[in-house]
């Protein structure tokens, strides 16, 4: 097999440059593997002889369209249904019963899924309040993502057989379930209480809440301390106080003391706004 045309040491420095200017992603420089394997695709279809190729080419045209396709590219869509299992235990057992006592009389709750790629965490969500018994309660989930492609995947709702096999009970498969072909769709009750947005993390945020409870999980380890710090704070300001916000497992609010008040409960990290 042919091996791969070098990046050229002055296209990597500029992907490295592209990329942060337009997700916030730091790419450090041992990262040649991860452009070959994510831009590949993008050289072929487009018919060109190689990664320094597609360089030139933004570097010329500046099109938005590409420009926005190789930024999606290097961003990272691993999620699977119920991710982290310690943390849906712990809003099962705490918070869901806090808020069905502090928000009997209204029912009314709103979540936020902030890097909630293809929906798996959203609707992951909504299964459990449905389970929980809030089927009668005005629940809106909100999901966002940078990568139009990935929110596309999510407002179909539509997964394979693999997907179902990561983290999926048995039990939500057949209640929450029906099969399309080979694939799974999510059923209409689920997936009107999901809607999904593209949000792009550095801006300001606080227009979009309040939330009772804010996934963010593993987005920041992708950032630079300055991003993380302007991201917590952004955050903070989207939930109701004693609001959750709920990271991914090598991540941690640190430096956010002022903001958020850190809890653990079996085996869950938990940041709550003050």
């Amino acid at each position: 097999m042919e091996s791969p045309i070098e990046i050229y040491a002055d296209n990597y420095r500029f992907l490295q440059e592209h990329v942060y200017t337009q997700s916030g992603i730091v790419l450090d420089h041992d990262k040649h593997y991860l452009f070959e394997s994510r831009l590949t695709p993008i050289v072929k279809q487009l018919g060109l002889g190689s990664i320094n190729d597609l360089c030139s080419m933004l570097l010329k045209s500046r099109e938005t369209g590409l420009s926005r396709q190789v930024v999606e590219a290097m961003t990272t869509n691993e999620t699977y249904f119920f991710r982290d299992p310690a943390q849906y235990d712990a809003i099962r057992t705490i918070l869901l019963p806090e808020l069905k006592q502090s928000k009997g009389d209204q029912k009314k709750l709103r979540f936020w899924s902030a890097a909630s790629s293809s929906g798996q965490e959203a609707y992951s969500l909504a299964m459990m309040l449905l389970e929980e018994g809030f089927g009668d309660w005005n629940i809106q989930i909100f999901g966002t993502d940078f990568s139009s492609q990935v929110l596309d995947a999510a407002r179909l709702g539509k997964y394979r057989q693999i997907d179902m096999n990561r983290g999926l009970p048995t039990p939500l498969l057949a209640r929450y379930f029906r099969r399309a072909g080979l694939d799974w769709q999510v059923c209409e009750m689920v997936r009107q209480m999901v809607s999904f947005d593209s949000i792009d993390l550095r801006k300001s945020l606080r227009t979009l809440g309040p939330f009772d409870l804010v996934f963010c999980r593993n987005v920041m380890i992708y950032f630079d301390a300055q991003t993380k710090k302007n991201l917590l704070r952004e955050l903070h300001g989207t939930l109701y106080r004693r609001g959750w916000l709920l990271l991914g497992g090598a991540e941690t609010a640190f430096g956010a003391d002022e903001w958020f008040e850190k809890q653990t409960t079996g085996g869950a990290t938990i940041y709550v706004a003050r």
